[in-house]
């Protein structure tokens, strides 16, 4: 038996029916229940029945350290979906030593705790990382791009990225400036480890694998759009924000309403070779059709962007460690304002060809600098204004200009991936 494996265990005249998960002990057995709880039951004293084997096969010889690549076979007629791994709750589970969620699943694991996936798609699972997301740091985006660039050009009909949720919106937007992709690139992840009973992992990655095979090829985040297993939200990549601590609907589109929404009950109903639901999916904004891009990849980053924010009352010392970065991204109020004591000091960094942009700490809306003294003599002061660009998907950028932009300043006003609109408007 193996993870994965429908079973019934029997111990001490109790059964238990239910599906085999990873344990982090070899003198237990987990046991997912019908209801969501789990049970751990001594092994040596189980008597185990595998009811329904799990239907996909790792293929031996493969390697699934991070960098390495392997294959979870299903039918020749299936949709090839690549499943990265980069750690996270996605892939944690709790350890029971000593009670705290841990990191330590590959894609495979994955697949073993969601048995739902299962004929869904070819699965390639790969290892860029294990890390809990507090842990991401660029060089880890330029290695999951990379990734993401060779199992498409592999054949992958889509790629769904498995990453913690505390920073996955700034992966996202990392990938959003560095690929083009005629697929589409899916982040994923979970508020709550597979362990709860309240975890969403399985609908999160059921919902992701769909997107990955539908038609919008652009790098997107799919994750609860409400409290209760009933939809996920298709979010862009540049435009989403993790907004709550532990809600399992804590993701959300700023400025706007998701891409799309995804009916969990009908993604589940699978048409013949794998096919999503005609009507799982409701798109509400344009999108970027599979295929309509020819696959590229524009990895390199500048290493020194820094993002802070003004708070009333803050000594002007605070940001004197900018000295010599090649990038500073400021949140500042409202319209994008700053306290007149320290324009002086965005002039000196300016002066010096640090490249200083704009963004407001409000959740909706765009800086105009034009509007009040404080903004024009910002400007005046060689500041860039981000408009509606969200404060860390400004950063990223940045990173991102700065090492592939002769006219930086240009970049950071141009829309590259729907991180920048036009005019903002109402939309609720």
């Amino acid at each position: 038996m193996q993870p994965g494996d429908r079973v019934r265990v029997e111990r001490a005249g109790v059964e238990n029916e239910g599906v085999l998960m990873p344990s982090s002990t070899g003198e237990h057995l987990v046991v997912k229940l019908e209801g969501g709880y789990n049970v751990g039951i001594d092994r040596d004293e189980a008597d185990v029945e595998v009811l329904e084997s799990d239907v996909y096969e790792v293929e031996e010889g493969e390697e699934t350290e991070p960098g390495g690549v392997s294959e979870i076979t299903f039918e020749e007629d299936l949709p090839t979906i690549s499943l990265i791994s980069t750690g996270g709750t996605i892939a944690s589970t709790v350890d029971y030593r000593t009670g705290a969620v841990t990191a330590q699943f590959d894609a495979e694991d994955v697949l073993r705790a969601v048995p739902d996936l299962a004929g869904r798609a070819n699965y390639r699972g790969r290892v860029v990382a294990n890390i809990l997301s507090e842990n991401m740091e660029p060089p880890i985006w330029q290695e999951l791009a990379e990734a993401v660039h060779e199992e498409i050009e592999a054949g992958a009909d889509g790629v769904v990225v498995m990453h913690g949720t505390d920073t996955m919106q700034y992966s996202a937007s990392a990938l959003s400036f560095m690929l083009d992709t005629p697929v589409p690139v899916v982040f994923t992840g979970s508020q709550r480890s597979a362990d709860r009973p309240s975890s969403d992992n399985v609908m999160n990655a059921v919902c992701a694998v769909e997107a990955a095979k539908a038609d919008a090829a652009e790098v997107l985040v799919c994750m609860h759009a409400t409290q209760s297993d009933d939809y996920c939200a298709l979010h862009r990549g540049t435009r989403v924000r993790k907004n709550h601590t532990s809600r399992r609907d804590a993701f959300e589109t700023v400025g706007a309403n998701p891409l799309a929404r995804i009916a969990y009950e009908t993604a589940t109903e699978q048409g013949a070779e794998g096919a999503v639901a005609a009507d799982a999916f409701e798109f509400r904004r344009d999108y970027r059709a599979r295929g309509e891009a020819d696959l590229a990849i524009a990895p390199d980053l500048a290493s020194d962007v820094e993002l802070v924010k003004f708070t009333p009352g803050m000594d002007p010392a605070a940001w004197d460690y900018l000295d010599g970065k090649d990038g500073v991204v400021i949140e500042g109020t409202g319209l994008g304002h700053i306290h007149t004591d320290f324009i002086p000091r965005v002039e000196e960094l300016v002066e010096d060809g640090t490249t200083v942009v704009m963004t407001s700490q409000c959740l909706d809306g765009r800086v105009c600098d034009r509007v009040y003294d404080t903004g024009r003599d910002l400007l005046d002061a060689g500041v860039i204004e981000a408009g509606d660009t969200l404060p860390g998907t400004a950063k990223v950028k940045l990173l991102w200009a700065e090492a592939n932009s002769d006219d930086v300043a240009s970049t950071m006003r141009t829309d590259l991936a729907g991180e920048l609109t036009e005019q903002s408007q109402p939309w609720r």
